[in-house]
């Protein structure tokens, strides 16, 4: 591989000196050429001069920084050499932190990190090994390709990695494409979506492929053999989500299917996540609402029904009661009298002893 960055790694005290190869190969995606839809003649791009419209080439092609008032300031390779940065030769390391503290929306290119010469060697394996023995990546400061950047490095099978990161300014915001009404999930509904993400298994990166550069290989290949490209597969279409619980259920059948453990077992995730059918959502209500008036109309049976007994039982206490006090009050007013007749036989005893008396004396 051919070096695009030689330098070195600043930690501590330490110095590294390394040589920068690219970590990723662009040339096996598909790419087109421009042509003349005419004729089919290639279109070709030539730097021109502005000034005298001739051609330039590549040897006395220079660099111009353009200012706000469309004015051209050339720049050349000995300007940017001598910009009083310490990052244009050294990867300055500013901290160590876990990798899950990097965004990944900041992760920019890839690169792999070599010891550039036998004296980086043991100070290189020392760097990669602490990275992987305390699981954390490094943060530095880099100048590559006329501009300063963020890196990050870490221990990638027996080497050091080094992916240039983004200023964190430069990340957009996702508040714009967030959904801004609130949206209510339902617990069956995502235990379903988590059945569909277990039954969907593990990763097997020997299984991806580009199917679209191998697509258009073999329409290259029938048009160059004079035949018909053969008509592409079409893939399933997916429609209008109108039920969704059917569709996560759906989906996790053909995944289970797909890995040859059958759709039983996809049924009884389905019945224990309790489904509900949007389609069935006035049906259901309706039952709802006989069972409710159903379950009033009992009531109120019930009440009409215990009403005239309790009247009954009620009145029949109230009698009881009041019979028990009648009698309780007629043998009160008995005594009374007796006591009344008692007193007035004596009286009248009484009467009749002293007029037998005044006669005698008489």
């Amino acid at each position: 591989m051919r070096s695009v960055w030689n330098g070195s790694i600043s930690f501590g005290l330490v110095s590294i000196p390394v040589k920068t190869y690219s970590a990723t190969e662009r040339t096996a995606s598909v790419s087109f050429v421009r042509i003349h839809a005419k004729d089919g003649g290639r279109i070709h791009y030539r730097k021109v001069c502005e000034l005298d419209g001739e051609e330039v080439p590549t040897e006395e092609v220079g660099k111009g920084y353009q200012a706000a008032d469309d004015t051209i300031v050339p720049i050349t390779d000995e300007d940017l050499a001598k910009l009083p940065l310490p990052t244009t030769k050294t990867l300055t390391i500013l901290a160590f932190v876990g990798a899950d503290e990097i965004d990944p929306l900041q992760l920019d290119k890839s690169y792999f990190l070599g010891p550039n010469g036998v004296a980086a060697t043991k100070p290189y394996a020392l760097l990669r090994d602490a990275l992987e023995h305390q699981e954390k990546v490094a943060i530095g400061k880099v100048a590559m390709h006329g501009r300063e950047t963020l890196a990050m490095l870490r221990a990638h099978d027996g080497a050091i990695a080094m992916h240039t990161l983004l200023w964190p300014d430069q990340i957009r915001s996702a508040n714009a494409v967030a959904p801004s009404e609130k949206v209510e999930i339902r617990e069956n509904e995502l235990t379903l979506a988590e059945t569909l993400m277990d039954s969907l298994g593990e990763l097997d990166e020997s299984e991806l492929h580009d199917d679209y550069r191998e697509a258009v290989e073999e329409l290259v290949t029938a048009k160059l053999e004079g035949g018909e490209p053969t008509a592409p597969r079409a893939a399933p279409r997916g429609g209008k989500v109108i039920d969704l619980m059917a569709a996560l259920e759906n989906s996790v059948r053909a995944a289970r299917e797909s890995r040859g453990e059958g759709g039983g077992a996809a049924d009884e995730d389905a019945d224990e996540a309790s489904v509900t059918q949007l389609g069935s959502r006035k049906t259901a209500k309706k039952a709802a609402a006989k069972t409710a008036s159903g379950s009033g109309a009992k009531k109120t049976a019930a009440r009409k029904t215990s009403g005239p007994a309790a009247k009954k039982s009620a009145s029949g206490r109230t009698a009881a009661s009041g019979g028990k006090k009648a009698a309780a009050g007629g043998g009160a007013a008995g005594k009374k009298a007796a006591a009344k007749t008692s007193a007035a036989r004596s009286g009248a005893k009484k009467s009749t002893a002293k007029k037998t008396g005044r006669r005698a004396s008489a």
